[in-house]
């Protein structure tokens, strides 16, 4: 298998399609796909949270593959190697609780421990009511000293 470039727009629609819990994502600043003979699953890097933006800082959004052997490893080191040279320190992810990890573990990332179950919904900025919120486990990779 061989990792490829991918635009944000044709990653996007493989999220549609593939994802087992969050098939929508709101765009990305880049992607990647992996490859054999098809595409077997994108990776999409997106920027942080307001309060984290230009601080060194990249978020992978969303990773999904059709279940290719070490697939979603793959993925997560060539968005770290891209992020790093593009200048980026460190890449966060989110996984639900009850996720293992392995693909992360195995990708460099540490855990972070879980976060606040909190809406979106601020006076500064009106957003819809999620289903339920839900704690989600933070995993950290640093790309490069501090």
């Amino acid at each position: 298998m061989r990792i490829a470039p991918i635009t944000v727009k044709a990653a996007t629609a493989w999220v549609r399609e593939t994802h087992r819990h969050l098939p929508r994502v709101q765009g990305g600043l880049f992607a990647v796909a992996l490859f054999d003979d098809q595409l077997r699953g994108v990776a999409i890097a997106g920027n942080p949270a307001r309060v984290w933006q230009g601080t060194g800082r990249i978020v992978i959004t969303r990773v999904s593959t059709d279940g290719a052997e070490n697939g979603c490893s793959m993925l997560y080191g060539a968005m770290c190697r891209a992020a790093k040279a593009l200048g980026y320190r460190e890449a966060w992810t989110y996984t639900l609780p009850d996720e293992p990890g392995t693909s992360l573990r195995a990708a460099g990332f540490q855990d972070m421990g879980l976060t606040r179950a909190e809406e979106w919904d601020r006076p500064s900025r009106s957003r819809a009511a999620a289903i339920r919120p839900e704690a989600k486990r933070r995993w950290l990779r640093r790309l490069a000293a501090a």
